[in-house]
């Protein structure tokens, strides 16, 4: 399953939302770039209802733009945009670490402390994907354990939204949180240190805001067909 979209109940439609957005953090297909219903079809073998299908659901979570007697393209979120985004992760991770200050019990510790080992070994073995996606996953975690529900909700939608933003606005090629930073965050979470859990969330947000060139300058899209195959090559042993 991938760990960001709606959980559905055809594996088909989960994969292409996962390959489109793992194609946007891998920069290999852009924002701005079509997303043709006909090529999709071709390239997952599926039916155009389900290819609409995983549309519907990429727009609902802000990674996708349709538009009316056009089709979808990879949304293009401005620069005002990336701003409130990260803004508004800020206050909800903060609030996140603060609750679960207070109620993480040993067992939910140990699942984060396992969780940034497995971050640890995705980076020394350099699986790119692995790391992508236990880097984002450890932020959903922390809202998952301190059962906040609705803010689980709305940082699913965020983390997705920056995620698209990293893509869009950061020079380097790929950009990760980094296990060092969330091993800060877990030990003062551990230490039940509300305030120093809530500061080394705010440093780590602000290092990923930061590593952002936030400017109007238009960035080039790739071809869909090139971008998913290419990202499928990636996947393949």
């Amino acid at each position: 399953m991938p760990w960001l979209s709606h959980s559905t109940t055809n594996d088909v439609i989960n994969q292409i939302c996962d390959r489109i957005w793992l194609a946007v953090v891998q920069r290999t297909l852009r924002p701005g770039a079509r997303l043709k219903e006909e090529e999709l079809t071709e390239i997952f073998g599926t039916t155009r209802a389900r290819v609409r299908q995983a549309l519907s659901i990429l727009e609902q979570d802000g990674l996708v733009t349709i538009y009316p007697n056009r089709g979808a393209c990879i949304a293009e979120p401005g620069v005002e945009d990336a701003q409130d985004a990260f803004s508004a992760r800020l206050a909800i991770e903060q609030r996140l670490v603060t609750r679960l200050c207070r109620s993480a019990s040993v067992e939910d510790i140990a699942t984060l402390r396992d969780h940034i080992a497995q971050e640890r070994a995705a980076h020394a073995r350099g699986d790119s994907e692995a790391v992508i996606r236990l880097s984002g996953e450890f932020h959903m975690l922390i809202a998952k354990l301190s059962g906040a529900e609705l803010l689980l909700k709305i940082l699913r939608m965020l983390t997705i939204r920056t995620s698209l933003i990293t893509a869009m606005y950061q020079t380097q090629a790929t950009q990760t949180c980094g296990p060092d930073e969330h091993d800060r965050i877990l030990t003062a979470i551990e230490a039940r240190d509300e305030a120093r859990a809530s500061n080394e969330m705010a440093h780590h947000l602000h290092h990923l805001e930061t590593a952002l060139r936030l400017s109007d300058t238009p960035i080039p899209v790739s071809g869909l067909r090139e971008a998913l195959a290419t990202n499928l090559r990636k996947r393949s042993p």
